[in-house]
């Protein structure tokens, strides 16, 4: 069994952005901005932007970060979103989910201009990615296929079994890994609530990548040996025996499963932190599609 280092993985993404950073500024190159947008004030979102916005200033981008009370009304987020759309030295847009439940999040996806969607969520970009067009991928799934990619695990003839089929992981990778490409060309079975035995679909799997919030679903009889294990779950479960009173869980029960994998990520460490490097990555990518547009 080999483990999946996410942080590892993530910080060689960083780096090498970072050293294009230097080169654009040694060019006199526009320099990657990037900006967030939080409502409200929900502990994970702080940490979540404040960690983006840190990551910025490591790699020499420019950011801003934009905060709003939850009372704020949905028109006036538009309006901003609208403003920061036509501003010209901003590569890329965010709008921190989730929000307060009077503004809808489907009119503030759609309303940020899909050239700065580095977040991979406008209905334009996740339709490009269907096609097999360039767009921004969003970016749990995109650092899902780069952790797979970089520890050169086969995809091709694969048969991947997803579990959960949200638009932010589970939808998007199971695209991602069943088109014809170099780190495609799976046979994809994408589970969810309403699918019957999951068991019988995991042991027939290569590859299983399980995005469903259910702290340690996954269990040793429910894998076959030499199986790939990419666990996006976090949920804070409580513990008494840390510090914080809590500990965060994924979907995979992780000790009896690891030792029937050949590769498996941790919780925390896998596939968390290569989000924010993808998130940098898309950014610096707007940078050079504005500049050929």
């Amino acid at each position: 069994m080999e483990l999946i280092d996410g942080k590892k993985t993530a910080q060689a993404i960083k780096d090498e952005i970072a050293a294009e950073v230097l080169n654009i500024k040694a060019k006199g190159g526009k320099v990657p901005h990037l900006a967030v947008i939080l409502v409200g004030s929900d502990g994970g979102s702080v940490t979540y932007v404040n960690s983006k916005v840190k990551t910025c200033g490591e790699l020499g981008f420019n950011s801003t970060k934009i905060e709003y009370p939850d009372t704020i009304s949905e028109q006036e987020l538009l309006d901003k979103i609208y403003e920061i759309n036509s501003d010209k030295d901003i590569d890329g847009l965010l709008v921190q989910l989730p929000l307060p439940e009077h503004i809808s999040e489907t009119k503030v996806l759609e309303a940020i201009d899909p050239d700065k969607d580095v977040d991979g969520f406008h209905p334009i970009n996740m339709g490009r990615m269907l096609a097999g067009m360039p767009s921004f991928l969003p970016a749990t799934p995109a650092g899902i296929v780069e952790l797979l990619a970089r520890y050169n695990i086969e995809t091709s003839g694969k048969h991947c079994v997803v579990l959960g089929r949200s638009h932010i992981v589970g939808t998007p990778v199971s695209v991602l890994l069943s088109r014809k490409s170099k780190m495609g060309n799976c046979t994809v079975t994408l589970c969810h609530s309403k699918t019957k035995d999951i068991k019988q679909h995991t042991l027939q799997a290569d590859i299983i990548i399980t995005a469903m919030g259910k702290p340690e679903f996954l269990k040793a009889d429910m894998v076959k040996e030499g199986v790939v294990v990419i666990d996006v779950g976090t949920t804070s479960v409580p513990d008494s025996s840390t510090k914080s009173g809590w500990k965060l869980k994924g979907d995979v029960a992780f000790d009896e499963v690891a030792p029937k994998c050949s590769y498996i990520t941790p919780v925390p460490g896998g596939v968390g932190p290569m989000t924010i490097a993808m998130l940098m990555k898309n950014t610096l990518l707007s940078v050079k599609n504005r500049k050929l547009s």
